[in-house]
């Protein structure tokens, strides 16, 4: 299956191409991810709130979530391109997660006036969050 995702008038994310269960390229603008950018996004709670629901190799973080996976692993679990649609659009695969899209502007639900067509991260953020997230091989403990 592949899926061209335009990009919409006034939107801020651009098109990106879904082939099977992943995004195989980099998202439009991005340059090749910064795992240690990624890992800072990621324990930020101010920027991809990652460790509301998450649990991550960040010990420096307390009180990490229990909701979703935990991202230890998650680089032998999943390859780049499945990280990658699953931080642009969670929903993609489960419509009712409660996974924000990060990179998804349109069909969402209870978005407040002032964020309409923006995204929680950009394009170097999300390819930033799956460089760290690929080098997460070993299981959690």
């Amino acid at each position: 299956m592949t899926a061209q995702l335009p990009r919409a008038a006034g939107a801020v994310s651009p098109g990106y191409v879904i082939k099977g269960d992943g995004i195989p390229a980099l998202l439009a603008g991005a340059a090749p991810g910064d795992a240690a950018r990624g890992r800072a996004i990621v324990a930020n709670r101010q920027v991809g709130l990652c460790l509301l629901c998450h649990t991550g190799p960040i010990p420096e973080e307390r009180f990490q979530g229990n909701l979703a996976p935990d991202l230890q692993g998650a680089g032998a679990r999943w390859s780049a391109a499945q990280l990658r649609l699953r931080i642009v659009d969670a929903g993609h695969f489960n419509p009712s997660s409660i996974m924000p899209s990060y990179y998804r502007t349109e069909g969402l639900n209870r978005v407040a006036a002032a964020y309409q067509g923006k995204t929680i991260l950009d394009a170097q953020q999300i390819e930033d969050v799956v460089a760290w997230l690929q080098t997460l091989r070993e299981p959690a403990s």
